[in-house]
Protein backbone atom coordinates (compact mmCIF):
# COMPACT_ATOMS: atom_id res chain seq x y z
CA UNK A 1 0.00 0.00 0.00
CA UNK A 2 0.99 3.55 -0.50
CA UNK A 3 0.16 6.86 1.12
CA UNK A 4 -0.25 8.62 -2.23
CA UNK A 5 -3.48 10.63 -2.18
CA UNK A 6 -5.33 12.75 -4.69
CA UNK A 7 -8.55 14.77 -4.63
CA UNK A 8 -11.07 15.33 -7.38
CA UNK A 9 -13.88 17.89 -7.32
CA UNK A 10 -16.82 16.56 -9.34
CA UNK A 11 -19.34 19.01 -7.91
CA UNK A 12 -21.76 20.27 -10.53
CA UNK A 13 -21.25 17.26 -12.82
CA UNK A 14 -24.12 14.91 -13.58
CA UNK A 15 -24.16 11.13 -13.99
CA UNK A 16 -22.11 9.45 -15.38
CA UNK A 17 -19.37 12.11 -15.36
CA UNK A 18 -18.37 11.95 -11.66
CA UNK A 19 -17.58 8.22 -11.90
CA UNK A 20 -15.98 8.44 -15.34
CA UNK A 21 -13.69 11.30 -14.36
CA UNK A 22 -12.84 9.67 -11.02
CA UNK A 23 -11.85 6.54 -12.93
CA UNK A 24 -9.42 8.64 -15.00
CA UNK A 25 -7.91 10.07 -11.82
CA UNK A 26 -7.53 6.59 -10.32
CA UNK A 27 -5.39 5.61 -13.32
CA UNK A 28 -2.89 8.29 -12.24
CA UNK A 29 -2.50 6.75 -8.78
CA UNK A 30 -0.29 3.81 -7.84
CA UNK A 31 -1.90 0.69 -6.41
CA UNK A 32 -3.10 1.45 -2.87
CA UNK A 33 -3.37 5.18 -3.55
CA UNK A 34 -6.37 7.08 -2.22
CA UNK A 35 -8.73 9.24 -4.23
CA UNK A 36 -11.15 11.55 -2.45
CA UNK A 37 -14.06 12.60 -4.68
CA UNK A 38 -16.56 15.35 -3.91
CA UNK A 39 -19.81 15.28 -5.89
CA UNK A 40 -23.24 16.89 -5.82
CA UNK A 41 -25.13 14.53 -8.14
CA UNK A 42 -27.49 12.47 -5.94
CA UNK A 43 -26.97 9.46 -8.23
CA UNK A 44 -23.31 9.36 -7.15
CA UNK A 45 -24.44 7.95 -3.77
CA UNK A 46 -25.27 4.65 -5.51
CA UNK A 47 -22.90 4.98 -8.48
CA UNK A 48 -19.61 4.99 -6.55
CA UNK A 49 -20.32 1.84 -4.48
CA UNK A 50 -21.41 0.05 -7.69
CA UNK A 51 -18.31 1.29 -9.52
CA UNK A 52 -16.05 -0.01 -6.75
CA UNK A 53 -17.78 -3.42 -6.68
CA UNK A 54 -17.38 -3.74 -10.46
CA UNK A 55 -13.76 -2.61 -10.63
CA UNK A 56 -12.37 -4.10 -7.41
CA UNK A 57 -11.38 -0.75 -5.91
CA UNK A 58 -12.12 -0.34 -2.19
CA UNK A 59 -14.72 2.21 -1.12
CA UNK A 60 -13.01 3.28 2.10
CA UNK A 61 -15.71 5.74 3.14
CA UNK A 62 -18.79 7.53 1.90
CA UNK A 63 -20.45 10.42 3.72
CA UNK A 64 -22.34 13.67 3.27
CA UNK A 65 -20.90 17.07 4.08
CA UNK A 66 -23.97 19.26 3.73
CA UNK A 67 -24.92 19.11 0.05
CA UNK A 68 -21.59 17.53 -0.91
CA UNK A 69 -21.18 13.76 -1.19
CA UNK A 70 -17.66 12.65 -0.27
CA UNK A 71 -16.17 9.31 -1.35
CA UNK A 72 -12.75 7.93 -0.49
CA UNK A 73 -11.57 5.17 -2.83
CA UNK A 74 -8.43 3.03 -2.53
CA UNK A 75 -7.06 1.86 -5.87
CA UNK A 76 -6.72 -1.91 -6.17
Amino acid sequence: MTDTAMEYDATGLLCPLPVLRANRKLRELPEGGLLTVRATDPAAWADFPAFCRQTGHELVSQHRDGEILVFVIRKR
